[in-house]
């Protein structure tokens, strides 16, 4: 997985008037828990938020929080109702040989044998939830679609990740190739 450094700083005071006042000085209050650890509650930049929020991949985010290093993942992001700016966030610190769960984008390789006789590729899951150890995680889940067939789908329990076991429920569709309107309509004239 992809590693990301930001820094914090611990928060003094916890309460509704600090927040506020982390908030109007474009801060965001957070907490980090997991891994036998205590809590830690702190404070990093809202401006920390944008390259590791809006982006598919997942990362492991190491954070420096006065000089002390925590290696953690994204697990919660609380947004506000109206302005969608980021209120609060939740980390999990990770340890090399502790299994984590976490939310990998998922990757369509190469061309399906069903289009190519006609059928429309649906796409279902972007993401897959998946446990593993932080050494064996990939950056994303790389799917081959090129033996798909018309009606035919590629499910969560067909994945094949080494030292990874998937959490998604096993029935749910990745890609599959259905069959198209205009291919229907053709092979109901060639009965005819």
């Amino acid at each position: 997985m992809k590693t990301v450094s930001l820094s914090g700083s611990l928060r003094e005071n916890v309460g509704k008037k600090d927040t506020k006042a982390l908030r109007k000085a474009e801060m965001v209050p957070c907490v980090m828990y997991g891994a036998g650890e205590e809590q830690v509650q702190f404070a990093t930049s809202a401006k920390n938020f944008k390259k590791i929020l809006f982006t598919p991949e997942t990362f492991i985010i190491d954070f420096d929080i006065n000089g002390k290093i925590y290696k953690t993942i994204l697990q919660d992001v609380q947004y506000h109702p109206v302005t969608d700016n980021v209120l609060h966030a939740d980390f999990l610190i990770v340890k090399e040989d502790k299994p984590v769960t976490v939310v990998l984008p998922v990757t369509l390789e190469g061309s399906a044998a069903g289009v190519m006789r006609g059928g429309k590729l649906k796409k279902g899951v972007r993401k897959v939830k998946v446990c593993g150890l932080i050494k064996d995680l990939p950056d994303y889940i790389v799917v081959n679609i090129s033996k798909l067939n018309i009606n035919e789908a590629i499910k969560v329990k067909d994945l094949n990740i080494e030292n990874v076991t998937p959490v998604t429920p096993g029935y749910t569709v990745i890609a599959a190739v259905n069959m198209a309107r205009g291919a229907q309509v053709s092979a109901e004239e060639t009965e005819e």
